[in-house]
């Protein structure tokens, strides 16, 4: 099948799996899709087993595997992804919220990191820096996952924003750390970095080149804007925004997701305020939701077909639900000791810890990253365990997490 076929595929696909959700289980859309395309996927597999003779599952296999599920991500679908969530983002309520989002998407990824990595690595026996890479591509919280749970859950304005703004950030830095560990861990097959120095240069060259790029782009983005009252022209504008700097971020070497974060949040703040008028406004906000929605629904149904190159065993399965505990205690560790540094400094709404860690919700850069690794005896394993935590924490955490923050917000003294 060719990418025009695969594309037609995917959307129609889609909009079925939506349809089904909508009349049936009445989950949220995102969720629902991935609920559908799991359940049609071990249908497949089922009837598979019962009906060998008809090859099914190859077949489905064979176009699943030939669609790189990392590539259509990370080249393709992030940077328009986390500008349209960083569209709805105001500068004013992050700059409120700066500190604590700062602390939980830097030091907060490498404690998630560390923690994972190493209970990885005791569970099971794989090299400390080979389990430090699943670390650092479990920790970082999936933008667009928690961005749509986030519509569905009545939050507190400050804790909104703490969520949806480490969410945004997080997912750089974690993709940052990844690459650095790649390097490490696979000499030849990534930038490598031999001292704790160079290993330094590069994170601060690939998180703020990211956002030096992000802010200038952005800026004059915002400049022509300005001069313009064409609302499809504004409109292509952003678009261009959104494509054009993630690939020149990529062609730089510095981390196109911050890029893509640091341009939407500067477009969706100051741009919609000085640089668009109502109609524009409305427009580019109609346009970046239906963008939003739509790439939501191909990426959750694409991951519910992704079972189809995960290698199932006995000994995985078992591994992977140790993975989801592993990936919890490092999320409330990312949480829990940044709020406990700034607890004497800063008030915290009631339940913030428990709603965070539960709410820091993995998604498809997770898988898209081990899809990514380089070919290795553990790699299996690796993609195994990231597709469970990634399944666990969409369905169970996505669908409980609203419930929860409504629950602790009715108790007056739980942090």
């Amino acid at each position: 099948m060719n990418l025009l076929q695969i594309t037609s595929l995917m959307i129609v696909l889609a909009g079925v799996f939506g349809a089904i959700n909508y009349l049936y289980l009445r989950l949220p859309a995102a969720i629902g899709i991935l609920v559908v395309s799991l359940l049609a996927s071990f249908g497949i597999l089922g009837l598979d087993l019962l009906l060998p003779h008809l090859g099914m599952a190859d077949e489905v296999r064979r176009i699943v595997t030939g669609i790189d599920f990392s590539d259509a991500l990370l080249e393709g679908m992030l940077g328009l992804l986390l500008f349209a969530g960083a569209l709805h983002v105001k500068l004013g309520d992050l700059r409120d919220q700066w500190l604590p989002v700062v602390l939980m998407a830097t030091i907060g990824v490498l404690l998630s990191t560390l923690v994972v990595g190493v209970g990885f690595s005791w569970l099971t026996g794989m090299p400390l820096l080979l389990a430090l890479v699943f670390g650092s591509l479990i920790s970082p919280t999936d933008p667009v996952a928690v961005l749509g749970v986030l519509r569905e859950a009545d939050l507190q304005k400050s804790l909104e924003t703490k969520i949806a703004g480490e969410s945004l950030f997080n997912d750089g830095v974690g993709y940052v750390v990844f690459l650095i560990l790649v390097g490490l861990a696979f000499p030849g097959d990534a930038h490598q970095a031999d001292e704790v120095g160079e290993v330094a240069l590069l994170f601060l060259k690939e998180a703020g080149g990211g956002a030096v790029l992000g802010i200038v782009l952005g800026w004059l983005t915002f400049r022509v804007m300005r001069r313009i009252d064409d609302y499809s022209l504004e409109v292509l504008l952003t678009l261009g925004l959104a494509f054009g700097g993630y690939e020149l971020a990529v062609y730089l070497h510095v981390s196109a997701p911050i890029m893509a974060v640091c341009a939407g949040l500067l477009i969706g703040d100051v741009g919609t305020r000085y640089g668009m008028s109502e109609e524009t406004r409305r427009y580019v906000d109609g346009f970046w939701k239906l963008i939003d929605e739509i790439l939501n629904a191909v990426l959750f149904l694409m991951i519910g077909f992704e079972v189809f190159a995960v290698a199932f065993g006995n000994d995985a399965l078992l591994t992977g639900i140790a993975s989801i505990v592993l990936a919890l205690a490092g999320r409330l560790a990312a949480v829990a000791i940044p709020i406990a540094l700034l607890r004497p400094f800063r008030s915290f709404d009631h339940g913030v810890v428990r709603i965070m860690t539960w709410g820091g919700l993995k998604g498809g850069i997770s898988v898209a990253l081990a899809l990514s690794l380089p070919e290795g005896e553990w790699k299996p394993l690796i993609l195994t365990c990231t597709y469970m935590v990634v399944i666990f924490s969409i369905i169970v955490q996505g669908l409980t997490v609203a419930s929860l923050a409504r629950r602790l917000s009715r108790e007056p003294d739980l942090v």
